[in-house]
């Protein structure tokens, strides 16, 4: 799927801006047909971001259902006998888009982009009207997983009548709305559909082979290389060859060297009739003998495991804030981050792809344990055939929109999944499966959760990420236990399946400015110390080949006793302001003696 690019054939028109919008408390927009008209008793709302936060209404905050989203918008004359598309980053978790009173498209899935054509919907160099009716709505089928809680049962009185309430199995807000922009984007009648790239070096050339989907006629294709400076460097005709370049620039972490592919349709008499440019990176990805190489050199992963999360617009992109947080995570001297726990915004990819950070990119299959012996999730009315239709679905969705983005090199297929649950295996053996079909070139992982005893599915995988929290969650505040636990836990998950190790998560909740010495849980005194026990057990074993803390920031959480305004395990504040453990994880990944 490609990113929408301007250039001298292609044109973009953003309709990112203040929206229409009107929260559907009973739930009747859909059966009254609200899309046929202009949406009426509206509020202002911003597009991209989480609708949540943005008034003071509680009811607005924790709604349940639809809410609907609307702009006018022109189409220029110029736009004529062009083939025109609406696209939307996200719409978080379901949605379906009208166009002047007509439906074009649904989507289920809140964290992944969905398009149609609309060049026989809209009225050329007249006002044309946009609606989504968005859905936050969570069950079994969907990723993440969810159930509405009502209280039927319940003595008479006790609770309003029609009360319910989405259970979420996720410890992290449920934000909902439109996340990221909606764009407009006009092409040639004949494109440019897809392009896939994939890149190798051998001995001293490197190596980008392409494959082009293209719709409609073209007389001849071609394709070129464009070196960073726009100098061209390799050439190529047909839509599947190969582009060599004779010791190239890699792409490497810390050193994001971009190139630039452009393809070209061509008309009989030569003439350009579509064209689009995708930034390149070449380098190489494996796994061998207990490491992961990049470009064939040993890569540790530093870093993060984060959110899409911040004060005011929840869940919705803030390129300040991102290039905020790169530039935080590069003075922590980090250089990788997981999109814990779902895909995150392309804006970001491209970004990352610039700055050279490495990332591990997650569906959100997040919610699939009970951390119970008994209580399965696994089940007929629970995780099933059609929670495993859209988990393939999604993944599918996520490797068309990320598989050209060379800062990715390792999908994530669920965390923290009940993978004890013999009917686990069937599951993931088909997600793996399904993904390793559509990606050959990339390793794949699940986050786990489990002690290495009862985990199935580890031998599916090729690499092992754990989240652990040995003095948290497990004997609490017991600092002196966490080196001897993580000691023994790594060594069981070795010897079971003999992979390399990355830590995806290990971190303890600490309130900025609490201190208390001895260090007691909560204080930052605890998470200095809680981080260098765990350090202390990494820098033992040769297979441990990454630690990403969770997490990078303070972010939302549903309410509940344990979260006190969120959750606070974030070596910043929410407000991105480091705690004492920033520090200390500056000096292990930068200092003096850092051993990378």
């Amino acid at each position: 799927m490609l990113y929408p690019v301007e250039n001298g054939i292609r044109e973009v028109k953003e309709l990112s801006g203040i929206w229409q919008f009107k929260a559907d408390y009973e739930n009747t927009g859909r059966e009254q047909a609200w899309y046929r008209e202009k949406l009426t008793d509206t509020i202002a709302m911003p597009v991209p971001a989480s609708y949540n936060d943005i008034t003071t209404q509680a009811a607005l905050r924790d709604h349940i259902g639809d809410v609907w989203y609307e702009r006018m918008f022109h189409i220029p004359v110029s736009w004529k006998d062009r083939r025109i598309v609406i696209r939307v980053g996200s719409a978080t978790h379901h949605a379906v888009l009208w166009i002047n009173g007509e439906e074009v498209t649904s989507h289920k899935g809140g964290f992944l982009p969905f398009e149609a054509d609309i060049t026989d919907r809209v009225k050329i160099g007249a006002e044309n009207r946009v609606t989504l009716a968005v859905n936050n709505i969570l069950d079994w089928s969907c990723l993440p997983s969810g159930e509405i809680k009502t209280f039927e049962d319940a003595p008479e009185g006790r609770y309003p009548k029609g009360h319910r309430v989405q259970d979420t199995f996720f410890d992290f807000f449920n934000y909902a709305g439109l996340h990221r922009p909606v764009k407009l984007y006009a092409t040639p009648l004949d494109y440019i559909e897809d392009i896939t790239v994939t890149t190798d070096v051998e001995g001293t050339m490197g190596v980008a082979a392409y494959s082009l989907q293209v719709q409609g006629q073209a007389a001849s294709i071609r394709v070129r290389l464009m070196d960073a400076a726009g100098n061209e460097v390799a050439a190529a005709a047909g839509a599947d060859n190969r582009l060599t370049v004779n010791e190239p620039n890699l792409w490497e972490p810390g050193r994001g060297y971009l190139y630039t592919l452009e393809a070209e349709l061509l008309d009989a008499d030569g003439a350009v009739t579509d064209s689009y440019q995708l930034p390149v990176g070449i380098r190489t990805v494996e796994v061998k003998d207990n490491q992961f190489l990049i470009n064939g050199k040993p890569f540790y992963f530093k870093g993060f495991g984060k959110h899409e999360d911040a004060d005011i617009r929840g869940r919705g992109i803030d390129e300040a804030l991102n290039v905020k947080d790169f530039n935080l995570m590069k003075w922590a001297g980090a250089n990788s981050f997981r999109t814990s726990h779902y895909p995150y915004s392309e804006e970001l990819l491209r970004l990352a792809d610039r700055e050279g950070f490495v990332v591990i990119d997650e569906v959100p299959a997040v919610g699939m344990c009970f951390w119970s012996e008994t209580n399965t999730v696994f089940r007929e009315d629970r995780v099933n055939a059609d929670t495993l239709k859209h988990h393939l679905d999604t993944m599918g969705e996520m490797i068309r929109r990320d598989k050209n983005h060379p800062c990715v090199v390792m999908w994530s297929i669920a965390n923290e999944a009940a993978t004890n649950e013999e009917a686990a295996v069937p599951y993931f053996t088909a997600v793996a499966e399904e993904t390793r079909r559509l990606d050959p070139t990339r390793p794949i992982t699940i986050v786990q959760t489990m002690w290495p005893s009862a985990d199935r599915v580890g031998g599916l995988v090729d690499i092992i990420c754990l989240n652990k929290y040995f003095g948290w969650y497990s004997d609490h505040g017991q600092i002196s236990v966490i080196e001897r636990h993580m000691d023994l836990e790594l060594q069981g998950w070795h010897e079971k399946y003999g992979k390399p190790i990355i830590i995806t998560e290990y971190g303890a909740d600490t309130i900025a400015g609490y201190h208390q010495l001895p260090a007691v849980s909560f204080s930052e005194e605890f998470q200095y110390e809680f981080l260098e026990q765990y350090h202390r057990s990494f820098d033992k074993h040769p297979f441990v080949i990454g630690e990403q803390v969770w997490a990078f920031a303070d972010f939302a959480t549903k309410q509940g006793l344990t979260r006190v305004v969120g959750n606070k395990k974030g070596i910043f504040t929410r407000q991105r302001q480091p705690k004492a453990a920033a520090y200390k994880l500056r000096e292990r990944w930068t200092g003096e003696h850092a051993k990378w």
